[in-house]
C-alpha cells in the first residue's frame, strides 16, 4: 500500500461521498432477506452487499461478531467478503473492537492488519480501555502497513459515559477519558499529517447520536486530524441536524456509518444500491454542505 489509510479514505470520500455501509448479518435481517442463519446465509448476505455498494461507497464495515458466531465456516465467509471488497476497490473496516495487552494485542494486529492475512482489512476498530498505550502493537502495525485504526471514544450506548466521560488527572491537568483518547490519537497522527497526508491513520469512533458529548467532555475532535467513524446514521435516528450538532467544525473528517438504514432495503441489489445512494446524499448534505 503506497498511500496511508487517512489519505486513501480521504480520496474515497471525495470520489464516493462520506458513507460507510455496515455489513451486519444478524439473524433478523437474514430472515428478512430469506436467508438461512448459517455460514452459507452469511456469505450470500455479505457478498450481495458488496455487489450492491462496492465501488460506489467510501467503505464497508463487516461486523466480525456475526460471522464469528458460526465458527470457522463463518470466519471463512468473512474472509470471502473481505476479498470481494478488495476486488471491488472498496475500503473495508473490520468492526471487531479488539483491545488487549502485549503479545495478545500484537496477535490481533497480526490477524487484522498484516499484509497477506486472510482477515486483513484496511482498518480495524479497537478499544483503548486497557490504556491507550496497550494499543501500541496495533498502532505500529497500522503505520507499517498503511492501514488504519478507529479507537472507541464517544459511543452512543448509555453505559459508555461511565468510562468515557469520567475525569482523570489532577489540578490543571484534569481531562475526561474521551479527551485523553482523542489527544493520544492526535499525537500519533501529527507526524503523518505533517508529512502531507490529508488525515492521519488513527481515527475515533464517535456515535452520531451523542449530541453535545464532545463539548461536555472537552474532546477536541477537529484536533485529532484523523477520520471520525460515526455509527448511528439513518435507522438509529441521526440525520443532518444531529450530525452537524455532534461534529461541528470536525464535520469534514466524518465517515458516516449506516447499517440497518441501508440493509433493510435488501435483498434486492438495486434497492440496496438506491438506499446507499440516498444515505450518501443525506450524509454529504449534513457534513459537506
Amino acid at each position: 500500500m503506497s498511500a496511508g489509510f487517512g489519505a486513501r479514505l480521504a480520496a474515497a470520500t471525495d470520489d464516493h461521498g462520506p458513507l460507510c455501509v455496515g455489513i451486519d448479518p444478524h439473524p433478523g435481517l437474514l430472515a428478512d432477506w430469506g436467508l438461512t442463519d448459517d455460514a452459507a446465509g452469511l456469505r450470500e448476505f455479505g457478498l450481495r452487499v458488496v455487489e450492491a455498494v462496492g465501488g460506489r461507497v467510501a467503505a464497508v464495515k463487516p461486523q466480525s461478531a456475526f460471522f464469528e458466531r458460526h465458527g470457522s465456516r463463518g470466519v471463512a465467509a468473512l474472509e470471502e467478503v473481505l476479498a470481494a471488497a478488495r476486488a471491488a476497490g472498496t475500503l473495508a473496516i473490520m468492526d471487531a473492537k479488539r483491545g488487549d495487552i502485549g503479545s495478545t494485542m500484537a496477535a490481533y494486529a497480526d490477524a487484522f492488519l498484516r499484509d497477506g492475512s486472510p482477515l486483513a482489512a484496511d482498518a480495524l476498530t479497537v478499544s483503548p480501555y486497557l490504556g491507550f498505550g496497550s494499543l501500541q502493537p496495533a498502532v505500529d502495525a497500522a503505520l507499517e502497513t498503511g492501514r488504519g485504526l478507529f479507537v472507541l471514544c464517544l459511543t452512543s450506548n448509555p453505559e459508555g459515559a461511565e468510562v468515557q466521560h469520567a475525569r482523570r488527572g489532577a489540578g490543571a491537568g484534569v481531562e475526561s477519558v474521551a479527551a485523553h483518547v482523542a489527544r493520544e490519537a492526535a499525537r500519533v497522527n501529527a507526524p503523518v499529517v505533517a508529512s502531507g497526508d490529508a488525515l492521519g491513520p488513527v481515527g475515533l469512533v464517535v456515535g452520531a447520536t451523542v449530541a453535545d458529548a464532545a463539548a461536555r467532555t472537552g474532546t477536541d475532535l477537529a484536533a485529532v486530524r484523523g477520520p471520525l467513524l460515526a455509527p448511528g446514521v439513518g435507522a438509529q435516528g441521526a440525520g443532518a441536524a444531529e450530525l452537524a450538532a455532534v461534529f461541528g467544525d470536525a464535520r469534514r473528517q466524518v465517515l458516516a456509518s449506516s447499517s440497518r438504514g441501508v440493509l433493510r432495503a435488501g435483498p434486492d441489489v438495486g434497492a440496496l444500491r438506491a438506499a446507499a445512494r440516498a444515505a450518501t446524499d443525506e450524509a454529504a448534505q449534513a457534513l459537506r454542505g
